[in-house]
């Protein structure tokens, strides 16, 4: 007689379980309910995408793509868009580098830094957008109306058009709580400090640390902290419009009065557009990850 310690009573008990009728008939539910929601989900995104991608394409005459072939020649969209594009690369490039230094700084030197540094990352959450546009304007006002000439030189060399800084910087700022967790997760999820700690004992510097350990380590953290502040410079409406420039979004919704089909359609080129930045970005970061180290 076998013992239960058998490995093929055991074994044979465990596969007679998995295999049995109920074990099968409650598994074809679930996959039953993950099809219908996965189908759900696909209707909720696609549908509205699909309803505005035909009204872009039929008009009185029938289906046309009259509104498509008319983008590259509407009046001010190259303008608006490269100045959206050029505010987005400013933008990316100074959040990385003022946030990466940071974040290794207080996760390597400074922990107890930590929560003053998350405070006030985060509070552009908190502030309404209205609000820090209000602070905006007031020392704008401030530093045109000095007394001091190069004062105003700077101020002046900020909000020049059609490529202002000062809305490049206040990106940044609006920025910040999404650049923060995406960077904060990564140094966590990649373990830097003993990373950095092996490099040094094998005598590199910081320049070689920073470059050949650091970077490569936080690839997909600053992939996706790139492209959350890129998306977001590109959609953004509100700071822009008060402050009365031209990029991408407010051209849009000033097209609007012209033109709505042509609208849309710019709406959809600009979603595909995000979308596609967002494919790439996983590509790379899962190239990365597949990487042998």
């Amino acid at each position: 007689m076998a013992t239960v310690t058998d490995p093929g009573v055991v074994l044979g008990g465990t596969a007679g379980q998995s295999n049995s009728p109920g074990s099968r008939a409650f598994a074809a539910p679930r996959a039953y309910w993950r099809w219908i929601v996965l189908g759900l989900a696909g209707i909720y995104f696609i549908g509205p995408f699909a309803v505005a991608f035909w009204f872009t394409i039929h008009d009185a005459h029938g289906v046309s793509f009259r509104a498509y072939r008319r983008i590259l020649s509407t009046a001010g969209l190259s303008d608006a868009l490269g100045t959206s594009l050029a505010l987005g690369l400013i933008a990316v490039v100074v959040t990385l580098v003022l946030m990466v230094p940071t974040m290794l700084l207080v996760h390597l030197r400074l922990q107890s830094a930590r929560p003053l540094v998350e405070l006030l990352s985060l509070l552009p959450l908190v502030i309404p957008p209205v609000a820090l546009v209000v602070g905006v304007r007031s020392v704008l006002s401030w530093g045109n109306n000095s007394d001091y000439v190069e004062i105003t030189q700077v101020f002046t060399a900020l909000q020049k058009q059609p490529l202002s800084l000062i809305l490049a910087l206040v990106y940044v700022v609006i920025a910040l709580p999404f650049t923060f967790r995406a960077l904060d997760a990564g140094i966590r999820g990649s373990r830097i400090d003993v990373l950095v700690e092996a490099a040094q004992n094998l005598g590199a510097g910081w320049p070689t640390v920073l470059w050949r350990v650091v970077l490569p380590a936080l690839r997909t953290s600053l992939l996706n902290a790139a492209f959350l502040t890129f998306a977001l410079v590109m959609g953004e409406y509100t700071i822009a419009k008060i402050l009365i420039f031209r990029t991408f979004p407010v051209w849009l919704a000033q097209s609007a009065n012209t033109d709505g089909q042509l609208q849309v359609a710019l709406s959809i080129l600009s979603l595909v557009l995000t979308w596609l930045i967002l494919l790439l970005v996983v590509s790379i970061a899962g190239r990365s990850r597949k990487a042998p180290r």
